[in-house]
């Protein structure tokens, strides 16, 4: 059996849950505002498995991510990014969603855009 081939790829993640904790904030040496929170999402499709919580990171957030309280629901979209950092004793990494866009998932407009240019992404691979 022949292995497919894959002409183009993508990297796109959509979730929507509950934050797990509050957002953590930090202002880097240069400025720039960096946001790192938890998404919990169910683990199965059908929502009956245990539930995981995602990391997920937001550059430049929009300035109610200071209000984001644990259990608030949000809808990201983004995709999965793998870091690198130095620990004591090696190399560690950790892989997260880096946010293109987060709302409150009562924002239904403002979702409904983001879920739209997901799905043309999507369909633009054939």
């Amino acid at each position: 059996m022949e292995a497919a081939t894959v002409d183009t790829a993508i990297n796109l993640s959509v979730l929507c849950g509950p934050c797990s904790t509050a957002p953590e904030l930090r202002v880097l040496e240069s400025g720039t505002r960096l946001a790192t929170l938890s998404v919990r999402c169910p683990a199965g499709a059908a929502g009956n498995e245990r539930a995981t919580s995602v990391p997920v990171t937001v550059w430049d957030p929009p300035a109610w991510i200071d209000t984001l309280e644990p259990g608030e629901a949000v809808v990201v979209v983004g995709r999965l990014r793998r870091r690198f950092y130095q620990r004591p004793g090696g190399v560690g990494s950790r892989v997260d969603v880096e946010a293109e866009m987060i709302g409150r998932a009562r924002d239904r407009r403002r979702i409904d855009a983001a879920l739209r240019r997901a799905l043309a992404a999507l369909e633009a691979l054939g």
